[in-house]
């Protein structure tokens, strides 16, 4: 059932045409992004090498002995509206597939920028007897298991999303549910633990006490968030004395797919700058002086209020969103949230060309270093003190010995502080 009220989640999604990502760029800032999307690329492809070769998929002792099926790859990417240049989720993508073609350089890309989201499975599917690996980056491409099944000698990364079950697709099915694939490797994230990142980070470095988040609209990935922040947050103020307080505005709070109120400070949309610029105004107003943002494009209008403000700091989301923080000569980003979507495209982009390939679907977390926050120098403005405490909380994740609430996991927020 819960399966079943994601997909349902996703299937609005598409209808309304939105974007998976936290954080957007305006059709000004993409341009300019645009002259710098190869600089940004080569600079992640240098710094990516040592991380990507410390944390080799787990087939790697195979692959040693397998022996190369295609290092001449054909790859395309199939993305939203804003492209593989947007400085953000579509191009931490992208970044993996040159990361790949770094050290398959007879591999090849191709990049399709599709207008209209709600085109984007069809957009995909169209090309699919061109390429021999096809990644669709968001939760828009969920129906391209008709595609895969079309063509069993394809190869699929699907991101931010698991494939639809295409018997129910072919029935109709007002809610289809999932299934997996031989030729798709479907990933997601676990969002609680980067919202965990955050609300400890905040907790720690507020000024006023204050802290709050700010979402877009109560999907199960954005409540994941929230509750993983709230969850960071009282950790906090229990295991490191911090006396953080959460800010919501009335009338903002959130009801999920289930129809349950789930608190915090939605937007309403993925959308709305106005909106958002108006929540970030009215939690400043309150004394809120960090403010965790995963509202799409509507994060944009909370980054405007923030940077107007001139006292208070916001931290990124899915991506480091440090560059979209200058503001003068200060920058207002604490540090961000962090998927690691480009380790993981070219894990499986790897696995394809050494012949250790395997279709499944995966929830992917700080264990596997896909969930993280950035803490690269010069790319956050944490204090020492509170880097030592994120690593103690990092390697408290990867070992299980924490694990912050979900949408749908039974225990709550209340439930985790008692943890020990």
């Amino acid at each position: 059932m819960k399966k079943k009220l994601i997909l349902l989640v996703l299937s609005l999604v598409m209808v309304l045409g939105l974007i998976a990502g936290c954080g957007s760029k305006t059709d000004q800032e993409l341009e300019k992004e645009t002259d710098k999307a190869e600089e940004v690329v080569e600079e992640d492809v240098e710094t990516d090498d040592e991380d990507t070769d410390a944390e080799a998929p787990a087939e790697d002792d195979e692959a040693d002995d397998a022996e190369p099926s295609d290092d001449a790859l054909s790859i395309v990417i199939v993305s939203s509206p804003s492209g593989v240049d947007d400085g953000n989720f579509n191009q931490d993508n992208y970044i993996g597939i040159q990361n790949f073609i770094k050290n398959y350089p007879n591999a090849t890309v191709e990049d399709i920028r599709e207008t209209a989201v709600e085109n984007s499975v069809d957009t995909a599917a169209s090309v699919v007897g061109d390429y021999d690996v096809i990644v669709t980056p968001g939760f828009q491409f969920s129906a391209i298991s008709t595609a895969a099944v079309d063509n069993p000698d394809k190869k699929f990364i699907l991101v931010d999303s698991f494939p639809t079950d295409v018997d129910d697709l072919a029935a109709g099915e007002e809610m289809p549910g999932e299934a997996e694939y031989p030729n798709i490797y479907a990933m997601q994230f676990k969002e609680q633990e980067g919202g965990f990142f955050a609300g400890i980070a905040a907790a720690l470095e507020t000024k006023t006490g204050k802290v709050a988040v700010v979402n877009g609209i109560a999907y199960p990935s954005n409540v994941n968030y929230q509750f993983g922040f709230e969850a960071g947050v009282a950790y906090a103020n229990k295991h490191f004395s911090t006396t953080a307080e959460l800010v919501e505005i009335p009338g903002k709070q959130g009801t999920d797919v289930r129809g349950i109120d789930v608190g915090g400070n939605y937007i309403g949309g993925f959308d709305d700058e106005a909106g958002g610029k108006q929540i970030g105004e009215d939690l400043l107003k309150e004394g809120v002086d960090i403010i965790f943002v995963a509202a799409g494009g509507s994060g944009n209008g909370v980054f405007t209020a923030v940077k107007e403000h001139g006292e208070s700091m916001v931290i990124g989301c899915d991506v480091d969103q440090f560059d979209d923080g200058v503001n003068g000569d200060e920058n207002i980003v604490l540090t961000s949230a962090l998927k690691v979507m480009h380790l993981n495209v070219e894990r499986q982009l790897e696995a394809i060309a050494n012949g250790t390939f395997e279709g499944k679907n995966e929830v992917l977390g700080a264990d596997s270093d896909s969930v993280d926050y950035a803490k690269k120098e010069g790319r956050h403005q944490l204090s020492a003190e509170t880097l030592e405490k994120m690593e103690e909380i990092f390697a408290g994740l990867k070992d299980g010995s924490i694990v912050p609430p979900s949408n749908f996991s039974d225990e709550t927020v209340e439930d985790f502080i008692g943890l020990d």
